[in-house]
């Protein structure tokens, strides 16, 4: 069914088509500069490093909702083989399918369209079987680096965990900034814990992803006045499910990727990092997520780290 004009004047809030160029393939990465990296290092105090990064394993997040979506199918091609002779040195290798977005992940600006449209305005059938994305994958993308802000919308609540119809708005953003002491700017990477990935962490798959917190549809206008460059969160979603307008699915996905240019990531694991930045006492860091660079993905499987 055609979207709602309420989502088209969502849209039209949060539009950057054109705002780097009509050329511009990577959107709000653009305002990662050479000196949003010197100010994500300087953040750097304590040394610690905190992977935020889900085990790649066949028993994985993924239960079939999505199809082709598979978690890790990982195989040896080769065993301590003396491939050189008796007494050689000897080699063992390996090999993986699966899907890009399986894991902690980001999402490409090409991972969604909507009315015919990709990001900057490009056809939606651009994206094809052949050529993958001809504009805009994955392999695009330059260095994720910059500085990262968690929003510990969880935390600020004094929960473990948001229930599961907690739509993320931006009043839970500006509460979890004020309660880290925190300034959401322009090129910051912005991290939103929900505690939901505690349910997968738990062994508990299915209650793990539907039904989910996730972000608000009023969400990307609050990113987008702040200049965000990117935004995970520890959900398989993202976005809250069931919707919070009925029949209307996946509207951050649309608003994120096709109207901002803002890559999104999914099943990050913000556990470790949400006491670290508790006891630490700063929930600004620096942050690297760089995607593999697939070319032509919709998505790209990554290992992000935070640095305190």
């Amino acid at each position: 069914m055609p979207l709602p004009p309420e989502f088209h004047e969502m849209a039209a809030r949060v539009n950057n088509w054109g705002r780097w160029g009509a050329e511009d393939e990577i959107g709000t990465l653009n305002l990662i500069t050479a000196e949003s990296v010197r100010s994500a290092a300087a953040t750097v105090r304590a040394g610690l490093r905190i992977p935020l990064a889900l085990p790649l394993r066949r028993e994985g997040v993924q239960t079939g909702l999505v199809p082709g979506r598979i978690d890790p199918l990982h195989t040896m091609t080769l065993i301590n083989d003396e491939m050189f002779g008796p007494g050689s040195v000897a080699i063992s290798d390996d090999a993986v399918t699966m899907g890009l977005q399986a894991g902690t992940h980001w999402d490409a600006l090409t991972h969604a369209s909507h009315s015919g449209r990709i990001y900057n305005g490009r056809p939606a059938d651009t994206v094809t079987a052949a050529a993958r994305s001809r504009f805009s994958g994955i392999d695009t993308l330059p260095p994720a680096v910059s500085r990262g802000v968690l929003l510990d919308v969880a935390r600020a609540k004094g929960l473990d965990r948001l229930p599961a119809g907690h739509a993320v708005t931006p009043d839970d953003l500006d509460e979890a900034a004020e309660f880290g002491r925190v300034t959401v700017g322009a090129g910051d990477i912005v991290l939103v814990r929900t505690g939901q990935i505690g349910l997968c962490l738990a062994g508990d798959r299915s209650g793990y992803g539907f039904p989910s917190p996730g972000l608000s549809v009023r969400a990307p206008a609050w990113f987008h006045a702040r200049d965000v460059a990117a935004v995970a969160n520890d959900t398989l979603t993202f976005e809250i499910v069931p919707p919070e307008i009925e029949d209307l699915w996946l509207p951050v996905h649309a608003l994120h990727l096709v109207e901002m240019g803002m890559p999104q990531g999914q099943n990050w694991d913000l556990e470790n990092l949400s006491t670290a930045c508790a006891q630490e006492r700063r929930y600004a860091f620096l942050l690297s997520a760089v995607p593999e660079p697939f070319v032509g993905g919709t998505g790209s499987p990554v290992a992000p780290v935070a640095i305190l």
